[in-house]
């Protein structure tokens, strides 16, 4: 028996150790597409808080994309692996191939999932930023520094499992991180998970409409135009 039956089980999970949280008039939770948006759904809906979406994207390797070099976010964050670029032999070329490529898949994601709806402002609040697990920290350190560039009061990373070293790494930029189970040696996120099938732009844009306040935005097929859903971010 793994630790979460699926995304949504963790979500409740998750919201229970988030408590304190329950009601604060000053808090937003935002989850990271797409399978974080599951569990951060279920947090927000838990605790009373409101919802938003805030969209990352993983920088792979050329030729080894399961391998994070970095992150990038809205509003043009940035955040590298400096000793992985080099120690790959990954080029400025090659670099800036795979940022152009993600980079318009994050704008592509932010136009389905807010449409013509603004994001929600953090300037002054209470930020938790939510996934559904943590292996590199790549993305949530991407998070929370867009959090960060936003005005963000208090920047919390809360997610159901992280591996040791993303979660010692993350405290750099979070002011907190709350995590059910930390893992140390080798990691995988979905070992975590009995069900953890790739969730797709449909489901993400359920999870929003159904969010006091929020209305869906139409959307495509919903189908992973790349397939990096379950990979470690």
């Amino acid at each position: 028996m793994n630790r979460f039956r699926d995304r949504t089980d963790a979500g409740r999970q998750l919201a229970a150790r988030l408590a304190s949280w329950r009601a604060n008039p000053r808090a937003v939770v935002v989850g990271l597409p797409r399978g974080g948006v599951v569990v951060a759904a279920e947090v927000a809906a838990s605790l009373g808080l409101a919802l938003d979406v805030l969209v990352v994207r993983k920088l792979g390797l050329p030729g080894r994309e399961e391998v994070a070099m970095g992150a990038i976010g809205e509003g043009g964050v940035v955040v590298l692996d400096a000793a992985t670029i080099r120690s790959s032999w990954v080029t400025d070329e090659g670099l800036a191939n795979v940022q152009r490529v993600e980079r318009d898949e994050l704008e592509r994601r932010v136009r389905l999932y807010r449409g013509d709806r603004p994001a929600t402002p953090l300037a002054g609040r209470d930020v938790l930023i939510v996934d559904d697990g943590i292996a590199t920290g790549a993305t949530a350190r991407a998070a929370c520094r867009v959090a960060r560039a936003r005005g963000a009061s208090r920047v919390v990373v809360a997610v159901p499992v992280a591996s040791t070293s993303a979660a010692r790494a993350l405290r750099a930029d979070a002011d907190e991180v709350v995590s059910l189970f930390i893992d140390g040696g080798a990691f995988a996120v979905g070992a975590s998970y009995d069900d953890f099938d790739q969730t797709t732009d449909a489901q993400v844009l359920v999870c929003l409409s159904a969010a006091p306040g929020r209305r869906a935005t139409g959307g495509d097929d919903g189908r992973d135009p790349d397939g990096d859903e379950g990979a470690p971010s």
